[in-house]
């Protein structure tokens, strides 16, 4: 008896070889750890969303049981329904003040970008200067820490002197209260570069400058950005203090406002919207950092 033969199909000019088949399985197995993160974010989604759930249902129990008066603890219907009259023209007013919620919530991430902004251009090249002179870290790094340590309210009714009650006084606040995290940041990284990065740009014929913009701000462009994302929630939780003087519209001057007329309710409402919109940025600044520094964490 003989054993069978496989036959395989000739190959020639006049016909091309054929493509080998992919091995079955091969795109379930690629797939899996696409379907695994989906898993994974879903599980976690959850979670968050029964924590949430339970939250609320303790605040309505305390607002069921009057705890406290309602005036001073509402209930969620009551904080939901000023979010809606906030959001919405109703009975011929618009929002609050004349001004839609988005509208105040627009205006103050302004202010905080605009502050934000200064206090990156003048943070970052502070803090090189910092790390890498020490007589100027002597003379200047004291400075940082000192306004590092000051609370924002401290230093506003100054400004307001200098600068009046428009806008001049807010951004200078924000601009103060972000550059001291940016500046240290900078500067701390600066100071734990590798000295043989260092050793081996200056052995290729790097100078001063070179070895500043090539090697010492690359290697702390990751702590950098980590400053920047602490710079901006300080000036985030500095607008409500920036716009105690004439911060209307402003979402730190709207829950100003509603504070003066007990509106606790939009009081609330306004603290939310904050919270909410300072995740979406503080996710936004990860991206960037994701994208600008893709090597951190994996070296």
């Amino acid at each position: 008896m003989t054993a069978p033969t496989t036959t395989t199909a000739a190959s020639g000019p006049d016909r091309p070889p054929q493509p080998v088949p992919e091995p079955a399985g091969t795109g379930a197995v690629a797939d899996s750890p696409r379907r695994d993160r989906l898993r994974e974010a879903f599980r976690w989604g959850g979670l968050r969303l029964v924590a949430l759930a339970v939250l609320l249902a303790a605040w309505q129990a305390v607002v069921s049981a009057e705890v406290w008066p309602r005036v001073l603890v509402p209930s969620p219907g009551d904080v939901w329904r000023q979010f809606v009259l906030a959001s919405t023209v109703h009975d011929g007013v618009r929002g609050y003040g004349g001004h839609l919620l988005i509208e105040h919530l627009g205006v103050s991430l302004g202010r905080i970008g605009t502050g934000s902004a200064y206090a990156v251009l003048a943070g970052v090249p502070l803090g090189l200067l910092i790390g890498t002179v020490r007589p100027l870290a002597v003379v200047l790094e004291p400075a940082v820490t000192f306004l590092r340590t000051l609370p924002p309210l401290a230093y506003l009714s100054l400004l307001v002197i200098w600068f009046g009650i428009d806008e001049a006084p807010k951004i200078w606040l924000l601009v103060i209260a972000a550059l001291p995290p940016i500046a240290a940041a900078t500067a701390a990284a600066v100071r734990t570069v590798p000295g043989q990065l260092v050793e081996a740009a200056r052995a290729l014929g790097s100078g001063p400058t070179a070895l500043l913009l090539s090697v010492r701000l690359p290697c702390a462009l990751p702590e950098i950005l980590t400053g920047v994302r602490i710079a901006v929630g300080v000036a985030y939780t500095s607008v409500v203090a920036a716009e105690t003087i004439n911060g209307v519209p402003g979402i730190g001057g709207m829950i100003r406002d509603a504070q003066r007329y007990n509106q606790t309710a939009l009081v609330i409402a306004g603290i939310l919207a904050i919270g909410l919109s300072g995740i979406v940025l503080d996710a936004l600044l990860r991206l960037v950092e994701r994208i600008a520094v893709p090597w951190r964490g994996r070296v």
